[in-house]
């Protein structure tokens, strides 16, 4: 028998993975009655710090991805009258903390394959106002980090790496975050391979910019909350020592994550399969695939983007509506940057500066792929690409 298509629930093209270990934790911090930064928090950044296997990093929680950026490029003196290379194939997030120091993004081109910036672009686009790069692990697969670094040593720039999706990416058998970059920023956000709701952390092994990040992250307070509150210093006294921000991670947020990071390597595990899946049934229609990270090296999955091929029977457009007709959400991963009103304004930038970038946007989609999806439910994704493309 046949299930109506409105029997079918919604499939969404992500969701968290959110068990009952995670509820317990929330509820055992909330009536520990310690809800805001505090032993939780520093407990997540250690065990961050500990995934990534230590050897001198240190982690700081954060509120968001977007205030680990910040945070970073504020720590490395970015400001007016500097600019920071970024991929045009992003979040605005990963550029929108350039102006807010002052700074002007420079959006280049990505590889057509990878879809991640391309280290040519890069160099191109160097001019003596570069101070820093900001390369995207696009998806989860980790960028040419060798080729980036050895770029950001000849001309003196700093590299902050956006890893909002690289949890664990891994670049020639090391993990995103313990390479040689200046600082790595993760994102907790509801959608990525570990979630706090809200929430990032950002890597680093320079005790400088450790420092000042912690300093920043809390107004500028010389001491933050939970060492007020526990030291026998007089809980009343702090200097605030830097015009800072509010950027603080909760304890509350900071629970959820020990129990999700405990969880990372069967998330891994399960994405990879649906993954493979994916690549397996999807071989014969009339789309290009993502690449794969190469051999030996992990790729964290966080998004499985399909583009359409030459002659397909529909567009992309048609193909997200149709899926949606048939229950089953997708996404678009990204409009580039040079496409929103205020980057193409403001930098008078145009689709011909990034062929690349472009021409993915235009045939892209992302696909469902969450832990907690079922493989029936990716049947169902299956079924109707090869019933509307097949």
């Amino acid at each position: 028998m046949t299930i109506p298509k409105a029997a079918l629930p919604f499939l969404p093209f992500a969701r968290p993975d959110i068990g009952d270990a995670e509820i317990a934790a929330v509820t055992e911090t909330l009536r520990s009655g310690w809800v805001t930064t505090g032993p939780k928090a520093r407990a997540f950044e250690q065990a961050f710090t500990d995934y990534l296997g230590g050897n001198g990093l240190q982690s700081i929680a954060v509120n968001s991805a977007t205030a680990g950026l910040h945070l970073a490029l504020e720590a490395l003196g970015i400001g007016p009258g500097d600019e920071v290379i970024a991929p045009t194939l992003t979040f605005t997030a990963t550029v929108e903390v350039v102006r807010y120091l002052g700074a002007d993004p420079v959006l280049v081109d990505v590889d057509p394959v990878t879809l991640n910036i391309d280290p040519e672009a890069i160099r191109a686009a160097i001019t003596p106002r570069t101070k820093a790069i900001v390369p995207v692990h696009y998806a989860g697969l980790a960028c040419r980090m060798d080729a980036i670094l050895a770029i950001a040593r000849e001309h003196g720039l700093k590299v902050v790496e956006d890893a909002a999706h690289a949890l664990p990416t891994t670049w020639k058998g090391r993990l995103v975050g313990q390479l040689d970059s200046d600082v790595t920023v993760f994102s907790f956000y509801a959608n990525k391979t570990i979630t706090t709701g809200e929430g990032g952390m950002a890597v680093t092994r320079d005790p400088k910019l450790a420092e000042r990040m912690r300093v920043m992250r809390l107004h500028g307070m010389s001491r933050d909350a939970f060492d007020r509150f526990t030291s026998k210093t007089p809980a009343w006294y702090y200097e605030v020592v830097a015009p800072g921000f509010k950027y603080n991670l909760t304890d509350t947020a900071a629970a959820l994550g020990l129990v999700q990071l405990q969880r990372l390597p069967q998330f891994v595990q399960r994405r990879a399969l649906l993954a493979q899946r994916y690549q397996a049934q999807l071989a014969h229609l009339p789309l290009v695939l993502p690449a794969d990270a190469p051999a030996g090296d992990v790729h964290a999955w966080h998004l499985y983007v399909v583009r359409l091929a030459p002659g397909a029977r529909m567009g992309r457009d048609d193909l997200i509506q149709a899926l949606s007709d048939r229950g089953i959400g997708t996404s678009v991963h990204y409009v580039p940057l040079h496409r929103h009103p205020y980057w193409r304004d403001r930098y008078g930038l145009t689709p011909e500066q990034f062929p690349q970038a472009d021409a993915a946007y235009q045939a892209m989609l992302s696909l469902p792929l969450f832990t907690a999806m079922q493989d029936a439910d990716q049947d169902r994704v299956i079924a109707a690409l090869h019933a509307l493309l097949g």
